[in-house]
């Protein structure tokens, strides 16, 4: 709601009561007007814009027959909508065009399996966790490419989104940085099995279910790579708490009755993402 601040004095004379008028109506019009939140305009539209990247198995994706949108975190995201009673507007971007843009306020939201860490919850608002998950390692199927452990990255060819958290581990073990401008999982995958790259270090579920998509290539889960506990959520500009608000308790709904579950399960192989997994890290 817009709320105008304006005074006028009540003059005798003609010609001041004329120049008052015209005083008055400017600065009616140029009053400031009361902010408005984002979870303001939002309800104004009746619609949030999602950002997400749409090549990232099992959580964004486009589905095979009919190139439809889908995945756990865009399912979880249209059932957010549906309680919030919001239309979902999805913006398919790459992972650090996605978080400039939620920075920028260009967008409403990021929904791509992005991890919680102490230095992106100072640059944005994360939501209730919805995924929670541990790091492991694609290899070559046929000798593992070489690599025992974590130490023995030094040298190979990691690939991945140069600003995520497990590129940020590979570099810390003196790998090699191999990027993609928002490739399919099938490129990333394929380059491993056919040696352009070595290993790539990423969640446990996605891994193994960008693993299982193609079972012709030359690739597997590392049998004894497990790392990094790691939580998922929504993540939202950090100004945007009303929203924040609104988000969370839905999502905190949908984690009682067991909605995520659900979600989970069809896009997991029956996994509940929504529990934190029992590791040893090694």
């Amino acid at each position: 709601m817009y709320t105008y601040a304006t005074k006028h004095k009540m003059l005798l004379a003609t010609g001041a009561v004329a120049t008052l008028l015209l005083a008055g109506c400017g600065s009616e019009e140029s009053a400031p007007e009361e902010t408005k939140t984002a979870w303001d305009e939002i309800q104004e539209q009746g619609s949030m814009t999602v950002a997400t990247s749409g090549t990232l198995l099992a959580t964004s994706f486009r589905d095979a027959d009919s190139d439809e949108l889908t995945g756990f975190e865009v399912e979880v995201v249209r059932e957010l909508g549906e309680r919030l009673e919001l239309d979902i507007d999805f913006t398919e971007l790459g992972f650090d065009e996605m978080l400039t843009s939620v920075n920028t306020g260009q967008i409403d939201m990021a929904a791509n399996d992005i991890e919680i860490t102490e230095d992106r919850a100072e640059e944005f608002i994360f939501s209730t966790p919805i995924k929670h998950s541990y790091g492991t390692a694609v290899v070559r199927k046929d000798d593992l490419s070489g690599i025992a452990s974590l130490e023995e990255l030094e040298g190979k060819k990691a690939a991945g989104a140069s600003t995520s958290i497990y590129m940020e581990i590979a570099r810390d073990y003196g790998a090699e940085e191999v990027t993609y401008d928002n490739a399919t999982n099938e490129v990333y995958l394929r380059d491993v099995s056919i040696g352009r790259t070595d290993v790539i270090l990423n969640d446990y579920y996605l891994s193994t279910f960008g693993v299982a998509a193609f079972p012709e290539l030359n690739i597997t889960i590392h049998p004894d790579i497990k790392y990094a506990p790691s939580e998922v959520g929504l993540v939202m500009n950090k100004d945007n708490t009303e929203l924040a608000e609104n988000v969370n308790k839905a999502l905190e709904e949908m984690l009682a009755d067991g909605t995520i579950t659900e979600i989970s399960e069809e896009f997991f192989g029956g996994a509940d993402v929504s529990v934190k997994p029992d590791i040893e890290e090694n």
